[in-house]
């Protein structure tokens, strides 16, 4: 039997199957996101002069075409109408002008240096998540302590002691040449039920956690509160999330990516190309929202992206890479409700050394630095993000 195979056994032989962690889970918006077109700066008249023809429509009377009022300055993309209740509930947090240093304009470089946690020069080994984990009071002893969703582990997590990668609950098992997952199980009940010591207790967790994961994978799951998940990869992705943190498996972080953002040609309006990213993206959020509700108080979620767009239109009707983004955060922890960060203006494009587009305000590890503090209660931020002094914000409730 090539039980250790993939290392998955190793994992659960120091589980402790405890009481529900706290879960974070991070979905990356591949591609570089238009979120000027997100969170729309209506009361910015610079706005409707630069896109003429991609601009979202002012809010007018909750029109269905029109966009969705926040406040007397900003209003939702009408596709984002789904997390508008969880922003009238104050559960729904957003930062205006995030981003890094990174001014190379290319996708694999900003993405890079996002998930490694770094400033544009500076080399680290290991993903901010990763140093989470492994730094964290030792909850990476737990075996479901991190999933990837998909085929590929993403930057972020590198460094990490436990990591899942995994595209739906059935591919955690323990695999064997037979196929027959009971027969590793009963040579672990065998293997540690002959003394009664301290890997006797590992042995037994090992298996209880087992036996609990296939259980889940037998049930028929059934999202709660009329959760509606859109029927795509991201709305499956995350609906297997929620059944990790219902199973109660240890899960402290899960990686979401969600593509398609590169709009350079016909981006579109209320509708289109970008529209139907948008629409996927917010339906897929309320429904997790809505199905974890019993647990609202320990997961908290947030959407960023490597950089966001040029202020203006291009000659495609579509817009260029640019830098700074609109960052999301929701969770009963975050101090929502409200559009935070300096806006820094539409006048001129903001021409730095390469790409311009909206001016970074705020460094995006500022934002993680008080997810990571309040939120998960490390505190060990300087080992997460050396050489960097965050920014205090106010995005999370202390």
């Amino acid at each position: 039997m090539d039980i250790l195979r993939q290392g998955f056994l190793r994992k659960l032989l120091f589980a402790k199957n405890k009481e529900q962690s706290t879960t974070l889970v991070c979905v990356f918006l591949r591609g570089g996101a238009d979120t000027l077109n997100f969170v729309v700066p209506y009361g910015d008249d610079d706005y409707y002069r630069l896109r003429p023809s991609i601009h979202i429509a002012a809010p007018k009377n909750n029109k269905r075409e029109s966009s969705i009022r926040l406040d007397d300055f900003y209003a939702f993309h009408p596709k984002l109408s789904p997390l508008y209740p969880l922003f009238e509930e104050g559960r729904l947090g957003i930062v205006q002008a995030v981003g890094s240093d990174n001014t190379s304009g290319s996708h694999f470089e900003a993405q890079d240096q996002m998930e490694h946690g770094s400033s544009q020069h500076q080399l680290l080994g290991s993903g901010w998540l990763g140093r989470h984990l492994r730094l964290h009071n030792n909850e990476h002893k737990k075996a479901i302590s991190a999933v990837a969703m998909g085929t590929t582990i993403p930057e972020s997590l590198r460094g990490a002691p436990n990591i899942n990668v995994i595209q739906s609950l059935s591919d955690l098992k323990i695999h064997t040449a037979s196929g027959n997952s009971q027969s590793a199980r009963d040579a672990i009940a065998k293997m540690y039920g002959i003394q009664s010591n301290i890997l006797n207790q590992h042995g037994q967790d090992t298996l209880g956690l087992l036996q609990k994961i296939e259980n889940l994978q037998k049930s028929e799951y059934r999202p709660e509160n009329n959760a509606n998940y859109p029927q795509n990869s991201f709305g499956n992705e995350l609906r297997e999330v929620a059944r990790l943190i219902k199973g109660q498996l240890g899960l402290q972080v899960a990686c979401i990516d969600l593509g398609g953002w590169d709009t350079h040609f016909f981006q579109g309006q209320e509708n289109g190309l970008q529209a139907g990213n948008i629409d996927t993206l917010a339906k897929g959020l309320a429904a997790f929202d809505a199905d974890l509700h019993r647990y609202k108080n320990s997961v908290t979620t947030v959407v960023m992206t490597e950089f966001g767009r040029r202020v203006y239109e291009n000659s495609s009707m579509g817009t260029d890479h640019g830098r700074a983004f609109t960052f999301f955060a929701l969770g009963n922890k975050i101090n929502g409700g409200q559009v935070l960060g300096k806006w820094p203006g539409l006048k001129n494009d903001n021409d730095e050394e390469g790409p311009g587009g909206l001016k970074v305000q705020y460094d995006y590890r500022s934002l993680l630095s008080e997810i990571l503090l309040d939120v998960l209660n490390n505190r060990q931020i300087a080992k997460i993000f050396p050489n960097f002094r965050p920014q205090k914000i106010g995005l999370t409730k202390r």
